[in-house]
């Protein structure tokens, strides 16, 4: 089978909501990011996750961010 031009899985970056509305710690110097997957199909609307984010030390909501 061939693939088609517009696939179901797209890849997408995630950044800590906190980290971006605080902007930035004065600890640190750097948001947190994370790549994963998703499917355009069964996930329209955009991706939030839990996830530990380094700078704030504690789990937090990551967001899907725009390319």
């Amino acid at each position: 089978m061939a693939k088609s031009g517009k696939d179901a899985r797209v890849t997408v970056i995630l950044e800590c909501i906190n980290c971006v509305r605080k902007s930035i710690n004065k600890e640190s110097t750097s948001i947190s990011r994370y790549i994963t997957q998703k499917n355009r199909h069964n996930t329209p609307s955009r991706l939030e996750l839990l996830k530990f984010c380094p700078c704030c030390f504690k789990h937090t909501v990551h967001g899907e961010v725009k390319k």
